[in-house]
C-alpha cells in the first residue's frame, strides 16, 4: 500500500462548453502516459469514475505522484478558453464527497489545488483548492 500525505485537485483544461467524456480522457492518458493519470474524474453532470486504482501511482503531479491522489473534473475553461471555475453545483457537491471520503482513508493528506505545488505555472484547477477544502 502506497503512503498517501497529498490529494491534488486538478480540471481537465477543456472548454465548459464542450465535452470531455472519462473515455476521451482516459484515451488521451493512454496516449500519453500509457495509462490514466488521474484517480478520479468527476464530469459536468456529478458522476464521479474511479480511473486508476488508488494503489498505483498516478501520473498528474510532476515530482509528488508516488505519495498522492490525483483528482480532477471537468472543465476549467470558459467558453474562450480562459482559465475560470467552470464547476457545476453537481460537480461541487461530488468532489466535495469525495475528497471527505479520501480526507477519512487518509486524514494527513493535504488537500491543494495543482496550481499550489512548487513550480508549477498554471492556473489548475482555475479555483482555490486549498481554501476551500481547508476544514476537511
Amino acid at each position: 500500500m502506497r503512503r498517501i500525505d497529498l490529494i491534488v485537485v486538478h480540471c481537465s483544461a477543456t472548454r465548459c462548453n464542450r465535452s470531455y467524456p472519462v473515455e476521451t480522457l482516459i484515451a488521451d492518458h493512454r496516449k500519453r502516459f500509457g495509462y490514466t493519470g488521474y484517480h478520479y474524474y468527476v464530469t459536468r453532470d456529478g458522476q464521479l469514475y474511479q480511473t486508476r486504482h488508488e494503489n498505483l501511482k498516478g501520473a498528474h503531479a510532476k515530482g509528488y505522484n508516488e505519495h498522492s491522489i490525483g483528482v480532477c473534473y471537468e472543465g476549467g475553461l470558459n467558453p474562450q478558453g480562459k482559465p475560470a471555475d467552470t464547476r457545476t453545483d453537481k460537480q461541487k457537491h461530488t468532489l466535495l464527497a469525495l475528497l471527505c471520503s479520501l480526507k477519512l482513508d487518509y486524514p494527513d493528506a493535504v488537500i491543494l489545488g495543482h496550481r499550489d505545488l512548487p513550480d508549477v505555472h498554471k492556473a489548475c484547477p482555475c479555483f482555490d483548492a486549498r481554501a476551500e477544502y481547508r476544514d476537511l
